[in-house]
């Protein structure tokens, strides 16, 4: 985890130091150079100058790559191999707050309230890793003891940033789950400090609301005792009233009432007897006063229920019956007929008597019954007048004193209730946390992990490499690039020339170089107003640039085209040439200038079919009027008689007098530039010198370039143009051939 860790801070300090370097690149300093036209093509041109920035500097970034893969897998490889186990645990919120008065509808809605805590699950993850939790752990499983390789006990603080070091505690999302992970690199030990850290939680949480609870009970238990207090006093006060006030009281339970009241109570019942009898008799006897006839008769069986009055109703139906029976028969005088008729008649007669007699019974029933509901109506109010003397008097405070007797002893016994409630909840097992897995020791290692760890470390070291490449070319202020030469020199570029290029003389006629030069040499024609004719100034901003390698050249491609050449060796101080023509340098041009010969004595032929050769002469002791711009440009005038170009091999323009006295004389100043070398400062010092001297400045060879390296130089490139008109000599077809073809 630290390897990681490491890891990810270096990748976050090469982002920042690529971030910076492309923040200056982009303001516009130095980073890499764009023209006019790269800047209106936008980003995907600057992309591509990234590009070539790092290609430019590939040895540098596979280096730092190799580099950082190697150091990472060598560090992988001596970590010590760490082995993870994981125990889960489910932690749930027991309250553990009591209430005395707690009821089913309360806790329901105190849940409710204080149902989800979204600071829960994240507070007893902290709480897991603290250290009372910990300092157990250590304390159970003996961490202190031998964990080195001295066998020197650890002190309970290291032994703890040792333990939580290695611990990882992991909530899971929507879930009251958390894991516990340990490393150790014994995978037994890892599983068992896990599974202890997990008992030790659970231990720790049942504690906890353990002694909460043993603590809120002795509360309890406390206010009970106080309570018991009140209720005493309560009841000693309410004693003391009614001895004091004279009331007889009739107890039942916790609730008493004096006589009066009872009595009150029981006269008030009596008197809604009596009203409910006195209107249920008033109702009958309106019902059968408003009656007559056959409605009465009938009424009277459902209002009265008397026996006989229902006889005598059936005796006349049967008489009816019987006559409608007889007058079929016989006619309404017949004797028997009468006597039937007679007798119905008597029987009517009696129940119309009877049922006179019982209007006059309901009548009377009615009058009694309001008597009875008068009688008691005026006693009740009698007896409440005096209650209210006497209640206003006497009963007032003693009934006060009675609910506060009932509101102390209801308080009590919710006291009583909770606390045998909670009793038993003490005794019986609680279980805020439950461990769902155990820890098992795993059989591989979880750390290190050698492919992860080789994957960032290329990633770093790619990262890292690029940013330095950038850096590096950030700090590199040489010139790179055709744009460089336009942008800072302000001259064309006329060739560009590849690296570890020799005097085409060592590689024959037919080399494939020799096709930069031949490009230079028509760029060049194209360049002045004359075309191509005429001396040649072969100079550099400093040494080692590659413009003797460069005159000599450029003089051999001129001589291939049957053009007739003179290449001068004008470097006194440094002369190249006659080394590469392989002839004595003892007279030549500092002879020639000191009037000891003529300069055709001095002037050699070389192997090389046109090409001519002035050496530099021995420089004399006293170089003191040897260079003299006059004597210069008459030997330059009689040269131009006798030959089409003329080559001089300057020493540096930056520094040395010599080459701007022979510039001075020339038709054309060619500047070589190194790619990549010398800081642009000292080339546009150059520039600046051919400027004040107002010297023919045809243009640039832009000399050693990386053309395999740069892709973009690809077009310029010898192998890219040259080798496609460059034959072998194996290619090169026979004269018998060209005659037959």
């Amino acid at each position: 985890m630290t390897f990681f860790r490491e890891y990810i801070f270096f990748v976050l300090v090469a982002v920042m130091l690529l971030a910076i370097s492309l923040f200056f690149s982009r303001s516009g300093s130095t980073f890499l150079s764009l023209t006019q036209s790269q800047k209106r093509e936008g980003g995907g041109h600057r992309l591509l100058n990234y590009w070539r920035a790092i290609r430019a500097r590939r040895e540098l970034v596979l280096t730092i790559l190799f580099l950082v893969v190697i150091t990472g897998t060598v560090y992988t490889l001596t970590l010590p191999k760490l082995y993870e186990s994981e125990a889960r645990i489910e932690i749930n919120k027991a309250d553990i707050d009591i209430d005395p008065f707690d009821g089913t509808s309360v806790n329901t809605s105190m849940a409710g309230s204080r149902g989800y805590d979204p600071y829960f699950l994240r507070t007893q993850y902290e709480i897991i890793q603290s250290k009372p939790i910990l300092y157990e752990v250590i304390k159970r499983l003996n961490l202190q003891g031998n964990p080195g390789k001295n066998g020197e006990r650890l002190s309970k603080e290291v032994a703890y940033k040792f333990l939580k070091s290695g611990l990882k505690a992991k909530q899971y999302r929507d879930t009251n789950l958390i894991a516990l992970t340990v490393r150790r690199e014994d995978p037994a030990e890892a599983a068992r400090v896990a599974n202890e850290i997990a008992r030790v939680y659970s231990d720790s949480r049942l504690d906890i609301k353990r002694r909460k609870l043993s603590r809120a009970m002795d509360s309890l238990r406390r206010e009970l005792d106080k309570q018991q207090e009140r209720v005493d006093l309560a009841e000693q006060q309410v004693e003391n009233l009614r001895q004091e006030l004279d009331i007889s009281v009739l107890r039942e339970g916790a609730k008493g009432a004096s006589v009066e009241k009872l009595r009150m109570q029981q006269l008030e019942g009596d008197r809604i007897s009596a009203r409910v009898e006195m209107l249920v008799e008033k109702a009958r006897y309106d019902q059968m006063a408003s009656l007559s006839g056959d409605d009465l008769l009938t009424a009277s069986a459902y209002v009265t229920k008397d026996p006989f009055i229902e006889t005598m109703r059936a005796q006349i139906k049967d008489y009816d019956v019987a006559l409608m029976s007889q007058l079929e028969n016989f006619g309404e005088n017949h004797p028997d007929v009468k006597q039937m008729q007679a007798a119905r008649d008597e029987l009517t007669q009696n129940m119309e008597q009877a049922l006179e007699g019982l209007k006059r019974g309901l009548q009377a029933e009615y009058v009694v019954a309001k008597a009875k509901y008068e009688a008691l109506d005026e006693e009740l109010k009698r007896i409440q007048v005096s209650d209210r003397d006497t209640q206003r008097d006497k009963l007032l405070p003693f009934n006060r004193a009675l609910q506060e007797l009932d509101v102390q002893r209801s308080i009590m016994n919710a006291l009583k209730t909770r606390i045998a409630q909670e009793g038993i909840t003490l005794e019986m097992p609680i279980e805020p946390v439950e461990i769902v897995d155990m820890a098992e020791p795993e059989p591989r290692p979880a750390s290190p992990n050698l492919f992860l760890n080789i994957f960032l470390s290329i990633l770093i070291g790619l990262g890292s490499g690029t940013v330095i490449a950038f850096f590096v070319e950030y700090l590199d202020a040489s010139i790179k690039t055709a744009d460089d030469v336009e942008r800072w020199i302000e001259l064309p570029v006329l060739g560009f020339i590849p690296q570890k290029i020799r005097p085409l003389i060592e590689e024959g006629p037919n080399s494939e170089h020799g096709e930069c030069y031949r490009v230079l040499r028509a760029n060049m024609a194209f360049a002045g107003d004359n075309p191509g004719k005429g001396a040649f100034a072969v100079l550099s901003s400093g040494a080692g640039e590659g413009k003797s390698t460069t005159a000599f050249n450029l003089a051999y491609v001129c001589a291939q085209e049957g053009e007739k050449v003179l290449l001068v060796d004008a470097d006194l101080r440094r002369p190249v040439q006659h080394t590469i023509f392989g002839v004595s340098n003892r007279f030549g041009l500092t002879n020639v200038l000191l009037r000891d010969v003529p300069v055709e004595e001095t002037i050699k032929v070389t192997s090389v079919p046109n090409l001519h050769f002035l050496p530099s002469g021995r420089l004399p002791r006293n170089m003191l009027g040897v260079m003299d711009s006059k004597r210069i440009g008459e030997l330059v005038q009689s040269l131009k008689l006798k030959y089409d170009i003329i080559v001089f091999d300057t020493p540096p323009v930056v520094g040395m007098g010599d080459a701007a006295i022979v510039a001075k004389e020339m038709d054309g100043v060619l500047l070589v530039v190194q790619y990549r070398k010398y800081p642009r400062d000292v080339i546009i010092r150059a520039k600046q010198i051919l400027d004040t001297l107002e010297l023919p400045q045809v243009g640039v060879v832009l000399n050693n370039v990386n053309m395999k390296r740069d892709d973009y130089y690809y077009y310029h490139h010898a192998e890219g143009s040259g080798s496609y008109y460059y034959r072998s000599p194996e290619s090169v077809a026979s004269p018998e051939m060209e005659a037959s073809a």
